[in-house]
């Protein structure tokens, strides 16, 4: 299968996905490294593809376009991570990414893609289980998400119960 063809496949099967494909899987399907996939990945964004990565796999990006997004700017401990993002999600919020302004690499961005307690979960096993460092470890604990949600009132809920826990800078 030549690379055009197998990004147009690869873009079918993610859109045709509810929960994310993984790099590995798509090389082992295809045949191809983990970096082709990467590649291929990268190719079909450039094309206006809206793919997203996610600790889980690759995914159809899940922004709706008629919402509210802000963004927050937090600091806390590791520990506090899960209860971080539990209070933005019980709150109707969906997490869509984490941003850290780090001193040497400039803006970091890392797509999220958490909606549900679930996905908070699978998260944290992640981070628990591959013994990662969070990107807040960077820098000193801060980081910013932005947040989707339905209703500006609930961004202003999501701001309150931050503020409340001592998380909002």
């Amino acid at each position: 299968m030549q690379g055009k063809e197998r990004r147009n496949t690869i873009a079918k099967e993610i859109f045709s996905q509810e929960d994310p494909v993984t790099g590995t899987s798509l090389a082992k399907k295809y045949g191809v490294s983990r970096q082709v996939i990467v590649q291929d990945i990268a190719l079909l964004r450039a094309q206006g593809i809206n793919i997203v990565s996610t600790a889980e796999g690759y995914r159809k990006s899940i922004v709706k376009e008629e919402t509210f997004k802000r963004a927050f700017s937090v600091k806390h401990s590791i520990n506090e991570i899960e209860d971080e993002l539990n209070l933005i999600v019980d709150s109707g919020g969906n997490i869509i990414n984490v941003i850290v302004s780090h001193p040497i690499y400039g803006e970091i961005s890392v797509d999220m893609m958490i909606n549900s307690r679930r996905n908070v979960a699978k998260f944290m096993n992640k981070l628990e289980q591959k013994d990662f460092v969070p990107l807040m470890n960077l820098t000193g604990g801060e980081h910013i998400h932005v947040v989707e949600v339905d209703d500006e009132e609930i961004l202003d809920e999501i701001e309150r119960e931050l503020t409340k826990k001592g998380y909002l800078i």
